[in-house]
């Protein structure tokens, strides 16, 4: 007797769909996996063993035989203990026949034949839903991922036994229909603005402005000032001046955390705030390993990635920082596999004038000349040129730290002006999450709506500024955002000459 049921394996952020084959035959007693199943999928047989005695479910005393299909792509997933539990059971009749094209089975088993949480749950489910597989069993820890999926049935699943029973249907298992649970989802992102305020931060007038156009338009930001003026404190406020993540987002951010993180059954609710350090390694930041994993670009997908300190970073992680900032993914080969990860974040980066921090200021720079020009020269033009604002972030005279901080709507205030402008932006582009960063060429002649001043002004200073064509392009992308923050349906002679006083200063290169 033979049976066939399926389940599904991640692959990236995508997955893919494999028949679960068992085929019992009298021989001694026995489990066999083939498939091309690393060590993980292997020692399934010792878990299914217990669970079945655990759970009082007889094991048939044949040979057991299962196949993971197609047997040329490598397994090396804990995911496949539930499917192979319910073939054993399909093939040796404890079950009575069901239509298994329609549904998979996703979960690890303990050896008490309770079901555990299992890694990148979403993905695995939006590859099935995509090849016509609407019912899924999966784990009950999983359940709060999965019900993010619209339009699928999930079937939450304690135990073997429970499983059993179900199929055997003397005692049913209580779907979920998630179409149906749009609505309670919705809760969940109203979540608080927690963490650092940007009316914590005393004085900085222009760059506060620059982080309100950066979270308006999802512009990349670069600030530079001598130590401890309130750079990372800048930084740290943005999140709080994002809007909350939305459904789809969610589910893709908690996709992402999931395939990376220990705690893979949690759901994300804020957007996300990475902070690698400088020694990191390059992996690390980008992606990859021997299992291939999302680095933090990725991870900092939908929110921001902070880069203290950015000359002090490796070179080879700086630049490949050239493809994301450019495409909004990260493609991660390696000799065994190749993978594509989203990697569309915010960037904000800092940097001391000098090594010593204290270039052109009020304090003593130690600095030789030559180690000033190598510590600039350590950032390529290409990425500067990726970055859309800069900003200065100066002294503070001691006397004002203490001052009552900025009233607290000013922060509402800003929130307000950011979630009207990023309204307007999806508007524009009938497309959600596209802010006006991800414009292409064709949507900025379409879009950009330049006065024929601003136009004028435009061309005149990238001509005395020798602005590159790209830096040209960001430009008006920026100017389109403060135009946007404003409810300007045009860009005006202003805007462009604000958008102008973010570009690089010149003795930065």
């Amino acid at each position: 007797m033979s049976s066939t049921v399926q389940s599904i394996i991640t692959h990236g952020i995508t997955g893919t769909v494999i028949d679960i084959e068992c085929s019992l035959s009298n021989n001694l007693p026995n489990i066999i996996i083939v498939g091309f199943a690393n060590k993980a999928v292997d020692e399934a047989k010792e878990r299914i063993r217990g669970a079945f005695a655990d759970s009082n479910i007889q094991l048939p005393r044949k040979r057991i035989t299962v196949n993971l299909a197609p047997a040329d792509l490598p397994k090396a997933d804990s995911g496949f203990d539930l499917a192979i539990a319910a073939s054993i059971l399909l093939a040796s009749e404890q079950i009575p026949p069901m239509t298994t094209r329609k549904q998979a089975f996703i979960g690890e088993l303990g050896l008490d034949g309770s079901t555990r949480a299992v890694r990148g749950i979403i993905g695995k489910i939006l590859a099935g839903r995509s090849k016509g597989i609407n019912n899924f069993y999966i784990p009950e820890g999983n359940m709060a991922q999965a019900s993010l999926i619209p339009d699928i049935t999930l079937m939450p699943v304690k135990t073997l036994s429970q499983l059993y029973n179900h199929l055997n249907k003397t005692k049913l298992i209580q779907s979920l229909n998630t179409s149906e649970t749009k609505s309670a989802t919705g809760a969940v992102l109203q979540t608080a603005h927690t963490g650092q305020q940007l009316s914590e931060v005393v004085g900085q007038a222009q760059a506060k402005r620059a982080l309100e156009i950066a979270a308006a338009g999802g512009h990349n930001v670069f600030f530079t000032g001598p130590p401890g003026t309130g750079k990372s404190m800048l930084a740290k406020s943005l999140p709080s001046m994002l809007p909350c993540l939305n459904r789809e987002e969610m589910l893709e951010v908690t996709h992402i955390h999931s395939l990376a993180s220990h705690n893979y059954e949690q759901l994300i609710d804020q957007r996300p705030f990475r902070t690698p350090h400088h020694s990191a390694s390059h992996i690390a930041v980008i992606g990859g390993g021997l299992q291939l994993r999302p680095g933090e670009i990725s991870l900092a997908h939908r929110g921001v990635l902070f880069f203290d300190e950015l000359p002090e970073f490796g070179r080879q992680t700086l630049e490949a920082l050239r493809q994301p900032l450019e495409d909004r993914i990260i493609s991660v080969a390696r000799a065994k596999d190749t993978a594509e990860y989203p990697a569309n974040f915010i960037l904000v980066a800092t940097a001391n004038p000098c090594p010593c921090g204290y270039y052109g200021t009020s304090g003593t720079c130690r600095c030789m000349h030559s180690q000033i020009i190598r510590y600039r020269q350590k950032l390529s033009g290409p990425i500067l040129d990726r970055i859309d604002l800069y900003s200065s972030v100066h002294e503070i005279k001691h006397s004002k730290l203490l001052t009552q901080p900025e009233d607290k709507t000013y922060d509402d205030n800003v929130r307000l002006r950011i979630a009207n402008a990023r309204s307007i932006q999806n508007t524009r582009y009938s497309k959600n999450n596209k802010l006006n960063t991800d414009m292409t060429n064709a949507d900025i002649r379409k879009f950009a709506k330049l006065d024929p001043e601003a136009q004028e002004l435009l061309n005149t200073a990238a001509e005395r500024l020798n602005v590159s064509a790209r830096s040209y392009m960001r430009s008006i992308k920026v100017a389109r955002t403060i135009a946007d923050l404003e409810k300007s349906p045009n860009i005006t002679q202003a805007h462009i000459s604000e958008a102008l006083a973010y570009r690089r200063p010149i003795d930065t290169d």
